[in-house]
């Protein structure tokens, strides 16, 4: 936490003392320029800040301006700034239970009911422990992603059009495309232009349809998919704990309802999203449509993931059966 002194003059007649008032600042860190998926942490700075218009502010760092994504963990940890975005598949092993979250087809499709899991699997014991002792990081803004779906220069229309396909998607789903031939390739998102350009990647995992738009992959594209609906990244807001503590009251007590309205504002950016990219892509891409009957294919083999992580998690003495369970159980809450 940052405490800036900000002298208030009181002036009178006969001349006044100079004051010192303090006002808490938290830099964040995220990479990127404003999009849709920053609409939340833009809607939580609004209301935090009129909250204690003098006593808080939220500075949102866009483009990696104060580091490098991959490190926002440890830059965190020790405090060489207060927030940061993050996203769990950029980090492997370091957020191992909340990755339950980046399971290929364990969350429901509806954005609505994805928010509502995620929040309540982010306020698990587990998890809350997992931040604080791993990273002396406390959640605070929800992040939710869309489905993710393709876009590049390879033509994919099924399954088994994967075989052999560079594709940028994270570890767990990567999983369930590795079973049908695909080369998962790890790229950060401000890196799909020149790798889909260059050759790097056949083909581009991201959130349809803001994520494409937002970097532009249409430009260095011939295609993109519209139907594999898949998981993605597990994203979240964080902050150091200490500068948590010492943050004014007012600013902990309003964080619930800026959470919430982020996500209403989260939801509404992703609709106009879509209204504004599909006819763009149109007139770039072939937005290849895929068959329901080729999602269930990839469905099919994800239980065995699931089990296969849950084992995984627990042969290194944590909680993955626990873990699973609850978020099972959360799914089935908000879908039945």
């Amino acid at each position: 936490m940052r405490v800036v002194s900000v002298l208030v003059a009181l002036l009178f007649a006969t001349g006044a003392p100079v004051t010192a008032a303090e006002s808490t600042v938290w830099n964040f860190n995220v990479w990127g320029g404003k999009r849709a998926f920053t609409i939340g942490i833009e809607t939580i700075k609004k209301i935090l800040e009129a909250e204690a218009p003098e006593s808080f502010e939220l500075r949102i760092n866009y483009g990696d301006a104060l580091g490098p994504p991959k490190k926002n963990p440890e830059s965190v940890r020790v405090n060489a700034f207060e927030a940061a975005q993050f996203c769990v598949g950029y980090y492997p092993n370091k957020f191992p239970l909340l990755s339950v979250l980046e399971l290929p087809f364990l969350l429901p499709t509806k954005l609505r009911q994805r928010a509502n899991i995620e929040m309540e699997v982010l306020a698990h014991p587990l998890i809350v422990e997992e931040m604080a002792k791993r990273w002396n990081i406390k959640f605070f803004g929800p992040s939710f992603l869309p489905g993710y779906e393709f876009m590049g220069n390879k033509r994919i229309e099924t399954v088994e059009d994967m075989k052999g396909v560079k594709m940028r998607i994270s570890g767990l789903n990567a999983t369930a495309l590795e079973l049908f031939g695909a080369v998962p390739t790890m790229v950060t998102a401000p890196e799909g232009y020149t790798a889909l350009d260059r050759g790097t990647i056949d083909s581009f995992g991201f959130p349809y349809t803001y994520g494409f738009g937002s970097f532009k992959l249409y430009e260095v594209s011939k295609y993109v998919t519209d139907g594999f609906n898949m998981s993605g990244f597990m994203c979240f807001q964080g902050v150091n704990i200490d500068a948590w503590n010492a943050t004014p009251e007012k600013i902990k007590q309003a964080l619930p309802t800026a959470q919430n309205e982020a996500i209403d504002a989260m939801i509404k950016a992703y609709k106009e999203a879509d209204e504004y990219w599909i006819p763009i892509f149109r007139e770039h891409v072939e937005i290849v449509k895929i068959a329901p009957s080729e999602r269930v294919k990839l469905q099919t083999v994800s239980g065995k993931i699931w089990e296969e992580w849950a084992d995984g998690q627990t042969a290194k003495g944590r909680a993955g059966n626990e873990i699973l369970d609850f978020v099972k159980a959360t799914v089935a809450k908000y879908t039945n």
